[in-house]
């Protein structure tokens, strides 16, 4: 990863977002709209909008495979879940928010994480242009890549302003997606106890 050290190219971790160019470009959509980017309410907008990009998409240039590296060998093989876990992510088709919850589990093959990487990976991998569809899959296979564990499960619950300002307006409704890798997938007990542990209390 490039280590840009030009203010306007940083954000965490040194990305190269570009806030001139967002700027620039936010100022032009302003116009587009038909307002005027030199109100006094709108002077800003162009400057805001370029650190606001800088922070929900530092996910592109973060690796989420490195939180995982650091590990523990406790030799525990039973399932582990992080649940609840509040993300905001940035749909790709209307670049407008989506949001909600994921649960993730896991069966180690000895060698665990702390929580709070679980968590991170999640943050990082919404911090880009998604889907959630993908976003589902790339946090189970990272999951997968780093630790080898054997298992992973992923579901997702999230809610989509492209659904609930736009399009078909239809506020409180919610995607939900799964990814499932090893014993998750493979048998239907371990599915079903890990299901019913992150549902258990709704």
């Amino acid at each position: 990863m490039p280590n840009n050290t030009n203010s306007n190219k940083s954000g965490r971790k040194g990305t190269m977002i570009d806030r001139a160019k967002i700027e620039k470009a936010v100022a032009s959509i302003i116009e587009a709209i038909g307002e005027d980017p030199k109100r006094e309410g709108l002077v800003g907008t162009p400057r805001r909008i370029a650190e606001m990009y800088a922070e929900v998409f530092g996910g592109i240039y973060e690796d989420p495979g490195e939180e995982l590296r650091v590990g523990f060998e406790e030799g525990h093989q039973e399932m582990v879940i992080l649940k609840d876990i509040p993300f905001y992510s940035m749909c790709e088709h209307h670049f407008l928010p989506f949001h909600g919850l994921a649960h993730v589990g896991y069966i180690p093959s000895g060698r665990v994480v702390g929580a709070s990487k679980i968590g991170r990976v999640v943050e990082i991998l919404a911090k880009r242009p998604q889907l959630q569809e993908r976003l589902t899959t790339q946090i189970a296979n990272t999951i997968v890549s780093v630790l080898e564990p054997k298992g992973v499960a992923v579901v997702i619950q999230a809610e989509h302003l492209c659904m609930t300002m736009r399009g078909v307006k239809k506020p409180g409704s919610n995607i939900i997606t799964s990814a499932m890798r090893g014993l998750f997938q493979k048998n239907p007990l371990t599915r079903s106890e890990f299901l019913s542990l992150v549902q258990g209390s709704r």
